[in-house]
């Protein structure tokens, strides 16, 4: 495991952020998870790594704060490492609404951490990676969603605003650093089976709308975590400012 890989994953605790982890440390990587709130669940993930004889951290921090952002960043590097690798995973939704019902301090709490989140750690990730500052290079995945295509009207119109926000940021950074030795890329995962669906106030939301999608099944957190994994990889070495949709087909 001393393959000078280091990831860092926010949101790593649960759904696509724990199943990025888990295939993160099997293939080699150091892991960093963040996690808000929940410490028993970021410390479950890192218990399966360790007990599989992988190498793993779990950084309290909420990514919308400039000073817990560059704490969880300091406290990777000092404990794994240089980091070679950032998945901006950490993301939220409120319950579901029509837009002329939402409040002006729902979208600032939905942009504060889905948007501002993860341009506080792409450009901490920059800061660290690119060969301008003397770094060696690395990679960002940004996790978008499908909903920045879609709208998600009547459910959550302001967090497809804040990922389709994330896809700008995504191909505007790419072109930004590409010479810099860091490619930036984004995942839009579909209707994947993870616990945010409850956190907009429908558990049951995949199976209700499995049959808009193609292949007429949700997705599974691990199916969208070894898209990310590839887009990291030196398999993508030539894959830049890319939008990889993870949706079944939808």
């Amino acid at each position: 495991m001393n393959s000078g890989k280091v990831i860092l994953i926010t949101g790593g605790s649960r759904g696509i952020g724990a199943a990025t982890a888990r295939l993160s440390a099997r293939a080699g990587y150091r892991v960093c998870i963040n996690f808000h709130r929940n410490a028993v669940a970021a410390e479950s993930v890192v218990a399966e790594i360790l007990d599989a004889g992988g190498v793993a951290i779990a950084v309290q921090a909420d990514v919308s704060s400039e000073k817990d952002v560059l704490r969880l960043f300091d406290t990777a590097e000092d404990q794994l490492g240089r980091i070679t690798a950032l998945v901006n995973n950490a993301g939220i939704l409120e319950n579901q609404s029509r837009l002329s019902e939402m409040s002006l301090e729902r979208f600032q709490r939905v942009f504060a951490t889905n948007v501002a989140g993860s341009f506080l750690c792409a450009r901490e990730a920059v800061r660290r990676m690119s060969l301008k500052n003397g770094g060696t290079g690395g990679s960002i995945v940004n996790v978008s969603s499908g909903a920045a295509k879609h709208g998600a009207p009547n459910e959550y119109i302001d967090y497809a605003a804040s990922k389709g926000a994330i896809d700008t940021m995504t191909i505007g950074l790419a072109k930004e650093v590409a010479n810099e030795g860091i490619r930036v890329n984004a995942v839009r995962p579909g209707l994947i089976y993870t616990g945010i669906h409850a956190s907009g106030g429908e558990a049951g939301r995949v199976d209700r709308l499995r049959h808009l999608v193609p292949m007429q099944r949700g997705g599974q957190p691990e199916e969208v975590a070894r898209a990310i994994l590839w887009l990291l990889s030196e398999e993508a070495s030539y894959i830049t400012g890319t939008l990889l949709d993870v949706t079944g087909g939808r």
